[in-house]
């Protein structure tokens, strides 16, 4: 007999619980693995993932905290290897843009032998709404080691949508997609976008790296969540995802959500 549950690995984070509730609201059978749910999943502990790929038929991988942190080739590798194994059919991956150790994990998936989507994503825009962003803005404050460099922001609604797409359907098969939002915004222009639509005063401010970081340490955020940032505004944030791409457009067949339609939508987080 076939496997027949659908495995959403991360299925408590902004992309995983989206996905998760679509497959929920299509009648479909969800693992929703996570490091705190019923169904546990910790990349770091890899004693019951047989156990979690049982009867499985499409998996969707998001890596915590980011697929260009050391030893994420590794897990994914090992992943692909255990989901041959337990015969799952399909894996649909989230990846980031202008990464190449996201790249190389991309590339691991789409040679492991089964059929496979790759979502190569750009910044969310849902980091303004949910968690250490939403904070910022709600404070009045936003302070970045970041200066003009500008990045298509993408809505996870459009990437959750084509996650779930890909792992109900056989059109997505063996595709990457590179989704973005529709315009390029840098930090402060984003900053002046949210009080024009929402009628707020927040400021934006430039500031060093380190100073950035003792921040976040003080703030208690967790290390691997201030090393993925220091990698991104390090290195990532250089001017290299400065253009937009079409995966939302291919994949679903319509324009990105906007980031004014984000924020009309979200307002209600930031009241």
């Amino acid at each position: 007999m076939s496997n027949t549950h659908y495995l959403v690995i991360g299925a408590t984070g902004k992309t995983g619980k989206r996905v998760t509730a679509r497959l929920v609201a299509a009648n479909k059978p969800v693992k929703a693995a996570s490091r705190t749910g019923d169904v546990r999943f910790d990349w770091h502990d890899k004693s019951n993932w047989p156990e979690v790929f049982g009867n499985v038929k499409t998996v969707y991988v998001t890596y915590f905290p980011d697929l260009a942190m050391p030893g994420a080739q590794e897990d994914i590798s090992t992943l692909c290897t255990l989901a041959r194994q337990q015969q799952v059919e399909h894996i649909t991956l989230l990846s980031g843009r202008g990464e190449e150790e996201a790249q190389a994990c991309e590339q691991i998936v789409a040679s492991c032998g089964l059929s496979w989507t790759i979502v190569r994503a750009s910044w969310f825009m849902q980091n303004f709404s949910e968690g250490l962003f939403a904070q910022f803005l709600l404070s009045g404050d936003v302070s970045l080691p970041v200066g003009d460099v500008k990045e298509p922001f993408v809505d996870v609604d459009d990437i959750a949508d084509i996650v779930f797409d890909s792992m109900i359907s056989e059109k997505h098969q063996n595709r990457l997609y590179e989704v973005t939002g529709a315009t390029l915004y840098s930090f402060a222009e984003l900053v002046a976008l949210f009080n024009r639509v929402l009628g707020r005063d927040v400021k934006f401010t430039t500031i060093s790296a380190n100073a950035f970081f003792d921040n976040l340490t003080r703030l208690g955020v967790d290390q691997g969540t201030i090393s993925m940032l220091e990698y991104l505004f390090t290195e990532v944030l250089d001017g290299r995802n400065e253009k937009r791409a079409k995966g939302v457009q291919q994949a679903l067949g319509r324009e990105p959500t906007s980031f004014e339609a984000f924020l009309r939508k979200n307002q209600h987080v930031f009241a």
